[in-house]
């Protein structure tokens, strides 16, 4: 496992939901893109009350080379409305690429749908963009952010899908007594919190 060093070329933006439903896909992601040897960021770790939220996105999203975008969620909510801060990040990113000045304009992007053509009922103006289809599996999310970081970075050292699953499904059992060893409840976990668990789990369980 390469080790992350947090430089723009080893961040990689998580633009997904963050509610109890997708939790286990958003641990799977963190997961696998941390024993791939990247770092894991997203809008959960901004906390500067000084500054707006969306500025607080924007920071992040010019640190990061690599952004991974589901789109998977925009449905309707209790109100009638739809949920558009995925889409918009999204746009946040492809725009850094298009209109950026500097190491921005060499993004690499990984857009995901539960099904690989769905997008085209609500944001059809992507098309021509490769996007991806996770199911709502954690096996198959894994297995295509481990593909296209390979691909994109060039790494020669990334394991296989199958392998960072079955390394997440042990990470995930051990995972409540590493957090009684760390005095944290894991269903209070921020994201800070589950970055470093897995960071110290991988550590300790190298293989």
């Amino acid at each position: 496992m390469a080790k992350a060093t947090g430089s723009y070329e080893q961040n990689v933006f998580l633009n997904c939901p963050f509610d109890g439903q997708y939790k286990p896909l958003f641990e799977a992601a963190v997961f696998a893109v941390q024993l791939a040897g990247f770092k894991p960021r997203c809008a959960l770790e901004a906390s500067n009350a000084g500054q707006i939220r969306l500025e607080k996105i924007m920071d992040i999203i010019s640190d990061c080379q690599y952004g991974i975008h589901d789109i998977s969620r925009t449905e309707l909510n209790a109100k009638g409305l739809p949920r558009f801060n995925m889409p918009l990040e999204l746009g946040l990113d492809l725009g850094c690429r298009r209109y950026g000045r500097g190491q921005v304009k060499d993004k690499r992007l990984l857009v995901l749908d539960r099904r690989r053509h769905r997008y085209q009922q609500f944001i059809s103006d992507i098309a021509g963009q490769d996007i991806e289809s996770h199911a709502n599996s954690r096996k198959q999310f894994i297995r295509c952010i481990r593909d296209w970081l390979s691909t994109e970075s060039g790494a020669a050292t990334i394991p296989g899908g199958p392998y960072i699953y079955a390394r997440y499904r042990a990470f995930e059992r051990f995972l409540p007594a590493l957090c009684e060893r760390m005095r944290l409840s894991p269903e209070e976990l921020t994201f800070g919190d589950l970055s470093r668990l897995v960071r110290i789990w991988l550590e300790e369980n190298e293989t």
